[in-house]
């Protein structure tokens, strides 16, 4: 009787512990998705950020700028003349989105690679002279996956109900995290691969280190013979 208690005991907290790590997991994967920031930049200066993304994934970035004002010593949002210039990189270096907006705007684009998109912001300070030699605050909001749609609308267009747009969200959930899961299998197979070129390497680095110890080894003994047998030694 207590050995069936125990064992009810122990499957109840491995179904807890299971159901701990499976929220734990889908927190994770949608704080990867979802990032607000602000940070600041000078005149000439260019800030870039990193994002891995899935392939075949939308993403959205909102962006608002404030120019530090030096009466005031404060951030007050930027005039129209400030522009931003965007330019996003695929992780094979190709560019994907370049152009520039305005003081305030979003950028999107979609992901044909998977791997580390690099996204950066400038501002067109060489063509805005009162911008000249002051600091600029950037608020940034980047949205991937799901995350970029708006359900309002898509509720109000396609005249879903509650739990019609509740399937909808779940469905594109789970696509999301399909993705994610097919980009971790390619960052372990690229892992893997790494692994194992580094290893052969390492193998043909030691055979060759081998050889030529023997080969040195065998010179030092021929060596040593002629000058023994110079010597009239042997």
């Amino acid at each position: 009787m207590r050995s069936a208690r125990f064992t009810s005991s122990v499957k109840m907290v491995a179904v807890r512990m299971q159901f701990t790590l499976y929220l734990v997991l889908l927190l994770n994967i949608y704080n990867s998705f979802v990032s607000a920031l602000y940070f600041h930049i000078g005149e000439t200066e260019k800030k870039c950020f990193i994002e891995e993304i899935p392939d075949e994934t939308m993403i959205i970035g909102n962006y608002r700028t404030q120019l530090y004002d030096k009466q005031k010593e404060e951030y007050l949002p930027a005039t129209q003349g400030l522009g931003m210039f965007v330019e996003v990189k695929d992780p094979d270096e190709k560019v994907i989105l370049s152009r520039q907006y305005g003081s305030e705007g979003r950028f999107i684009f979609t992901s044909h690679t998977p791997g580390e998109h690099q996204i950066c912001l400038h501002s067109n300070s060489s063509k805005f002279a009162l911008f000249a030699g002051g600091m600029l605050r950037v608020h940034l909001d980047i949205q991937v996956g799901e995350h970029t749609n708006n359900y309002a609308e898509i509720a109000a267009k396609d005249k879903l109900t509650e739990l019609q747009l509740r399937v909808r969200q779940l469905m594109e959930q789970v696509d999301q995290v399909q993705k994610e899961q097919n980009y971790q299998r390619y960052r372990e197979e690229r892992f893997r691969q790494t692994s194992e070129s580094t290893n052969q390497r390492v193998l043909w680095w030691s055979i060759v280190q081998t050889l030529i110890l023997v080969a040195i080894g065998f010179w030092q003994m021929r060596h040593l013979k002629s000058f023994f047998e110079a010597k009239k030694l042997v």
